[in-house]
């Protein structure tokens, strides 16, 4: 009585203590260059090398100290954690030159254009509309042409 009285217990108590460890979440590679593997153990082969810090990926499991993470091509591998940083970014995606703007609105001033693939950091989204900022650049951009946005 007192087993099936702790496995209910344990049955109500949350998985995790913390949102971002719910999956999936989204992650920015920390490191210059970090290896992702078909496994999660360094005896897997290699899949990809990644050499673009601030690059985001959605992590969707987890397993000890390895995440298996998908990039804005859809590949999805393993990576340690330590290569992972919850500094949320984002990259521009689409074929052409998105437009910065200085508010958030279509009609605000164009500030510069970012070239699909430029990956920044990203700040507050609302409406539509996110703060992108690459290097000592920032401005706000579309939601729909970064992935890294939203709901992982």
């Amino acid at each position: 009585m007192i087993r099936l009285a702790a496995l209910v217990a344990l049955a109500t108590v949350p998985l995790t203590a913390h949102a971002e460890e719910d999956v999936p979440y989204w992650v920015s590679l920390r490191a210059d260059e970090a290896n992702m593997r078909v496994g999660p153990s360094e005896v897997y082969p290699i899949e990809w090398v990644y050499q673009r810090k601030g690059l985001p990926l959605k992590v969707v499991r987890k397993l000890s100290g390895w995440r298996l993470v998908e990039d804005p091509d859809g590949a999805r591998g393993w990576i340690v954690s330590r290569f992972l940083t919850l500094e949320r970014s984002a990259i521009v995606i689409g074929d052409e030159p998105v437009a910065i703007r200085a508010e958030p609105s279509r009609k605000g001033k164009l500030l510069w254009r970012a070239e699909p693939g430029v990956t920044g950091s990203l700040g507050d989204c609302a409406d539509g509309w996110c703060r992108f900022a690459v290097g000592e650049k920032s401005g706000w951009m579309a939601a729909h042409l970064l992935w890294g946005t939203g709901e992982p």
